[in-house]
């Protein structure tokens, strides 16, 4: 049986897309052969499903099968479409890999989230009620609205070549001028500005809100699942793969996250508070100030019920900062001039 590392190895020596997807191909029978292979190589070298000590090796692997894969969709335009209660939508260029599913752009306002087994069919499932939810929430309170991803169609996919069905989310594209926060932190290795990160901060506060008032738990709070809008000041809290219902144990975990105690139990929305939080130590690093590495060591404690609320931290978090930086005003915010 290849290992990760061996199959590492072998995505890290290839020099071209061809040289793991095959030539070219416009059939979608040959263009699903290598999105079979894709989805078993990223099922390898996923850095949340191999050892501790392989992580870096298939981490660098994963994005290269990543890159790959993505120029080997652009060699030709897509012959393969899904089609929903809605539409029919083409399935182009992979734009991300997630730990479970795949985002592939769908023209220029879509894209179309596939999962990489039948397995976690139940997982996009689950994506979709939460975010049907939260629209409902978004139409009665308004505000929500742009702290999440939109859902704009279902589709209950067959694959015709495996005989396999496929759980299939269709989502506003979110892909112009939108970063991750894994991405922000990559320009900023030293740590974030606590002033930029504040108002990232005070949004995704926001999104946890919007999320509680909806009755779901996010449990995947990661840099790599908040999109940022630098020039508008933008965040969306994206991922929602993993949502579950307070109460019950997460539907899955990341190996990549620091859970808090009762991630195998039962969630509520202090879980999302501590996962937030723990973000938040990891974006700004050294360069956090000792009040706020105080006031996000408060959000961590281990019993959920001693955590505070995130909408009646909106409040405290501003009070803060009104400390710390005095009145608020607007930060340009460039990820080019990274530090």
């Amino acid at each position: 049986m290849t290992t990760a590392r061996e199959t590492a190895e072998s995505i890290r020596a290839a020099r071209r897309p061809e040289d793991l997807f095959g030539a070219a191909a416009t059939d979608s029978a040959a263009r699903q052969d290598a999105r079979r292979r894709y989805h078993r190589l990223a099922g390898i070298v996923h850095p949340d499903r191999v050892q501790a000590v392989d992580a870096g090796i298939a981490g660098v692997a994963f994005a290269r099968l990543a890159e790959l894969y993505r120029q080997w969709l652009e060699l030709d335009e897509p012959a393969f479409e899904v089609t929903g209660a809605h539409g029919t939508y083409p399935v182009g260029a992979l734009h991300a890999s997630g730990s479970v599913a795949d985002v592939y752009r769908s023209g220029s306002d879509r894209v179309v989230k596939i999962p990489r087994r039948t397995a976690a069919n139940r997982l996009l499932s689950g994506e979709r009620n939460a975010l049907r939810d939260i629209a409902i929430v978004a139409t009665e309170h308004k505000w929500p609205g742009p702290y999440f991803p939109e859902l704009i169609d279902t589709v209950d996919h067959l694959d015709s070549a495996t005989g396999e069905q496929r759980t299939v989310n269709v989502l506003a594209a979110l892909t112009r001028e939108f970063v991750t926060l894994e991405e922000v932190r990559a320009a900023y290795p030293g740590g974030l500005d606590p002033r930029d990160y504040a108002w990232m901060h005070r949004r995704l506060l926001r999104c946890l809100a919007g999320a509680q008032l909806a009755g779901w738990v996010h449990t995947a709070i990661s840099p790599a699942n908040v999109l940022v809008h630098p020039r508008l000041h933008g965040i969306v809290l994206a991922g929602w793969s993993f949502a579950t219902r307070p109460g019950n144990p997460a539907a899955a975990t990341l190996k990549s996250l620091d859970y808090p105690p009762e991630i195998r139990d039962a969630v509520s929305p202090a879980t999302d508070v501590h996962l937030a939080h723990r973000l938040m130590l990891t974006m700004l690093g050294d360069r956090a100030p000792a009040a706020l590495r105080s006031y996000a060591t408060g959000c961590l404690q281990s019993d959920p019920r001693l955590r505070p609320d995130a909408a009646d931290l909106l409040g405290e978090f501003d009070d803060l900062l009104d400390r710390l930086y005095g009145k608020r005003r607007f930060r340009p915010f460039e990820l080019t001039k990274g530090k």
